[in-house]
């Protein structure tokens, strides 16, 4: 946990940020802290990510993993949750249903502490999920920044490639993928070409 935050009770921590910024690492250090500490720990993550450590694993792009339960909705943390858990951490919620929101305050006002990592805007830079939700209510909030592959700047978007070219507006909202199919960009460099017009949008 960044800063001097400090609770009693529960609370809720949001990792937020583009592709390649760190998000799962930083979720697996706080993690392994808590673990440390001598807390009870239960890692979820979306079952659309199978990724370098396969269903049963969070995984980071250095290839760094810890075992994890696979769930497709917010609703089956709650059906497979640890009664005895101190510290629920969950990965790419992005691809969780909006019902998030109230599982993580919910478990936050039963005295839990709640991790949430994911990205926090699409490849079009719009708002993602339930991330936007979850920073405004969170006690806590991260957000990290990669590095734009063209200028290397601070990049805060996800670029999607198709045939390494820039996939177009009306592309499907989640295609899980790794370095070979999205770039990390800074807003300058973020394109997003739109079908109807021919032109392009630089978000």
């Amino acid at each position: 946990m960044q800063g001097a935050f400090q609770a009693s009770g529960g609370w809720i921590e949001v990792i937020a940020g583009s592709m390649f910024s760190g998000k799962t690492e930083e979720l697996l250090r706080r993690v392994r802290r808590a673990t440390i500490a001598r807390k009870r720990v239960q890692l979820f993550k979306s079952h659309l990510d199978d990724r370098y450590a396969g269903l049963w694993a969070v995984s980071s792009h250095d290839r760094r993993s810890l075992e994890a339960v696979p769930i497709d909705s917010a609703a089956q943390i709650m059906l497979r949750l640890d009664p005895m858990a101190q510290v629920i951490a969950i990965d790419e919620v992005q691809f969780l249903d909006a019902a998030l929101l109230q599982v993580a305050t919910t478990l936050a006002a039963r005295g839990r502490r709640v991790i949430c990592a994911g990205i926090d805007t699409d490849f079009r830079g719009e708002p993602f999920g339930a991330m936007p939700q979850l920073m405004a209510v969170a006690e806590v909030v991260d957000k990290l920044h990669a590095i734009c592959v063209l200028c290397g700047s601070p990049a805060s978007r996800n670029q999607r490639l198709i045939d390494g070219k820039p996939a177009p507006w009306d592309s499907p909202t989640i295609m899980v993928g790794a370095a070979d199919s999205y770039e990390a960009r800074c807003r300058a460099c973020h394109v997003v070409p739109r079908r109807d017009d021919g032109q392009q949008s630089l978000l």
